[in-house]
């Protein structure tokens, strides 16, 4: 296993290695990844998301739970990229989620920086601790798990 960064992912990249699709894509780039290891996700935060028209009206701020995802978007692009599987797009499921905290609101203008490192991985199995900041502050935090689904049809 190497230390060297594997590559980088743009907006084409990662929407050919996951699934996800507006409005429930979360990550714009991924950057610095090192297969198997980490990754650094970029969102970039924008007034127009649909999730802002209910939350709140008048002083938007981005759900915890959305970023949670975001974090989890990044480590599927960790994940594809390092075994692989773009184009081929599986399935991935939250396992878990613990140890969630946030710490400072996301609104709109941020640029939302998804720092992912994996504490284990397997081919299906895999654990990542992930922490949102923005301009170096902390946002959120978590330890999540997830499943690959590869027998799911990949999503046209």
């Amino acid at each position: 296993m190497t230390d060297a960064p594997l590559q980088e992912a743009d907006l084409a990249t990662i929407m050919r290695v996951i699934p996800h699709r507006y409005p429930f894509l979360l990550v714009d780039k991924v950057r610095d990844v090192v297969a198997r290891q980490s990754a650094v996700g970029i969102k970039n935060v924008t007034f127009n998301e649909p999730h802002f028209q209910g939350h709140f009206p008048g002083a938007p701020i981005m759900p915890g739970v959305t970023i949670v995802e975001a974090m989890a978007q990044t480590a599927a692009v960790l994940v594809g990229l390092s075994l692989g599987f773009a184009e081929k797009r599986p399935l991935v499921y939250f396992m878990s989620i613990d140890k969630a905290k946030f710490r400072r609101k996301v609104v709109p203008g941020d640029v939302l920086e998804l720092h992912v490192t994996v504490k284990r991985g397997s081919t299906r199995i895999w654990k990542f601790e992930g922490v949102a900041k923005v301009e170096d502050q902390i946002a959120a935090e978590a330890e999540f798990a997830a499943m690959i689904d590869f027998s799911a049809d990949p999503v046209e």
